[in-house]
């Protein structure tokens, strides 16, 4: 098996992007939903690690291929694409699910009655054609295609009858583009708890059409399990994003939340250095923070030509090093990309309270394209994609 190259720069990241999107049109419709062999091309823009640690914005992709295709010719892709910003803000008004998901995953890791089952899933030994060539390609290269994580998720849940938290946990341990918000939803979509009442059963006709005939697992059962969990909380509002316009002294603080500020601080004068940290305590699994921290290096280089100052890696996200960064450029106020729900977000929210005791103020900036789409993300996906025209046209794409 050919491992896909991901190579974690936003130079390749532009590349790929340059090459797919002649296909996000009417070919990426057309086959979006085909998995071919990891050494052919296949419909998918194999984007996903970039959008994730935003080497490339939403914003830009989408631009890029809407220059080359109507709104109505890629509406599918455009779709795809959104829907990992609905899922973001869907669990920013909802960050108890987040929290609920790690509680589960730590009562089944210590409780679940079979973790033989549990270690032959991840390991590739099930007998289940299809799934254990996923098991071991995931762990592999750090990649599934969309269709293939939907298949396995549902081999997991209802054939394997695993729990759900163990298959999403090792999936976050796993994939380059390990997200809270898309992976933790997507498997609630398949078990049937995201929309109640409606699940994802993969079967073995799908399989065989979409992987060309490659697959065709016997044994998938073909009745769902009912999953249950309390009533949902109360939509939380977004927490606001504060406004650094009037700031021109300032430590620039980039997280693998969001690795591309140039395009969200258009004036670099305002920082006196910068601090890239790449916390492995913050991200799921090595293949994600080797992944990062690479990304990381490209990053200071690219910053080292636009800030006024020097531009630091470091591998802890704490008080006392953004204290010592902060300190060394007697600066009282530290900014920083907004971090959704997630280990980063709940690292920061600490962070700021203790640096606020010792003078410094952290700020935290939302992108424009997160503050228009994510309140439209109260239900459903398609009340959520009937604004997407709109917002798009509001942020000048249309």
């Amino acid at each position: 098996m050919t491992e896909p190259i991901f190579f974690p720069s936003r130079d390749f990241g532009l590349k790929t992007l340059e090459n797919f999107v002649s296909k996000a049109g009417c070919d990426y419709a057309a086959g979006r939903n085909y998995v071919d062999e990891a050494d052919t091309p296949g419909a998918v823009s194999k984007l996903s690690p970039y959008i994730r640690y935003r080497l490339l914005t939403e914003q830009e992709i989408i631009g890029a291929v809407l220059e080359r295709h109507n709104l109505i010719s890629a509406e599918k892709f455009i779709q795809e694409m959104l829907w990992r910003t609905y899922w973001k803000g869907w669990l920013e008004m909802r960050p108890a699910i987040w929290t609920r998901f790690l509680q589960e995953r730590d009562h089944q890791r210590e409780r679940f009655s079979d973790p033989k089952a549990v270690s032959n899933a991840e390991n590739g030994k099930t007998g289940i054609q299809g799934f254990d060539q996923w098991s071991q390609e995931l762990s592999s290269t750090g990649y599934l295609h969309n269709h293939v994580r939907m298949w396995f998720a549902s081999i997991w849940i209802f054939t394997l009858r695993l729990p759900w938290t163990l298959g999403a946990d090792f999936f976050l341990r796993n994939l380059l583009d390990a997200d809270p918000a898309s992976n933790t939803l997507s498997w609630r979509w398949v078990a049937g708890l995201q929309t109640p009442g409606k699940t994802y059963l993969a079967t073995q006709k799908n399989i065989y059409r979409y992987t060309h005939g490659r697959f065709a697992p016997e044994g998938l059962t073909s009745q769902a399990i009912e999953l249950q969990e309390p009533p949902l909380e109360s939509i939380r509002n977004i927490p606001p994003s504060t406004n650094h316009d009037s700031i021109r002294n300032a430590l620039l603080l980039i997280t693998h939340e969001d690795m591309h500020p140039e395009s969200l601080f258009l004036d670099h004068s305002i920082f006196k250095a910068a601090a890239i940290i790449i916390d492995p305590d913050l991200l799921f699994g090595e293949k994600a923070n080797q992944f990062a921290r690479s990304a990381a290096i490209y990053a200071v280089a690219r910053l080292e030509s636009r800030i006024d100052g020097p531009v630091s890696l470091y591998d802890r996200l704490d008080t006392e090093t953004l204290l010592v960064a902060a300190r060394s450029k007697r600066v009282k106020v530290i900014i920083t990309p907004y971090a959704p729900v997630g280990p980063v977000a709940k690292r920061l929210a600490l962070i700021t309270l203790e640096l606020s005791e010792k003078g410094i103020e952290l700020i935290q900036t939302r992108r424009e394209w997160d503050s228009l789409f994510w309140p439209h993300a109260t239900k459903g996906f398609f009340t959520f994609s009937r604004r997407i025209p709109s917002v798009l046209e509001k942020i000048g794409l249309r």
